[in-house]
C-alpha cells in the first residue's frame, strides 16, 4: 500500500521551458519567434511566459502552439513533425503528462549566413 506523502505542483513555466529547449534543441532550429508573442502581447496587455509558445492544460493535457524560425535548406516538413514528436516524448517523459496537440508555427527562415540574434524594442 501506498502512503499520500502529499502533492507535486508542476509550475507552468517548467512546461514551456521544457517546449522551448527541446524546439530548440532540433537541428533546423534557429530560434522562437519573438515577434509573435511580442504583437499578441500587445493586444492583450499581457506578457508571455515562453517566447514563441502559446500553452494551454485541459484534464491535464498539454497543447502547445510553438512559433519558430528556422535555417536556410532544412525540409520544413520533416522538420515540424521532429519538432512535435521530440517535444511530446519530451513532456511525457519528464512530467508523465499527455500530449494533445503541438502544433508547429513556422514564422520565418533566417538568410543564409545570418546570425539570429534577439529583436530589441526602441521606444520613439
Amino acid at each position: 500500500m501506498e502512503e499520500k506523502l502529499g502533492t507535486v505542483t508542476i509550475a507552468p513555466q517548467v512546461l514551456l521551458t521544457i517546449a522551448r529547449l527541446t524546439a530548440l534543441s532540433i537541428p533546423g532550429v534557429a530560434s522562437m519567434s519573438s515577434s509573435f508573442t511580442r504583437n499578441v502581447g500587445r493586444l492583450l496587455r499581457r506578457h508571455s511566459l515562453g517566447e514563441g509558445i502559446r500553452m494551454r492544460v485541459e484534464d491535464d493535457v498539454v497543447y502547445l502552439d510553438l512559433h519558430i524560425v528556422v535555417e536556410p535548406n532544412v525540409n520544413l516538413l520533416e522538420l515540424g513533425r521532429d519538432i512535435q514528436q521530440e517535444t511530446a516524448r519530451a513532456i511525457n517523459d519528464m512530467l508523465g503528462m499527455h500530449v494533445g496537440e503541438v502544433n508547429v508555427h513556422i514564422d520565418d527562415v533566417i538568410a543564409a549566413g545570418v546570425e539570429t540574434q534577439p529583436h530589441e524594442e526602441t521606444e520613439e
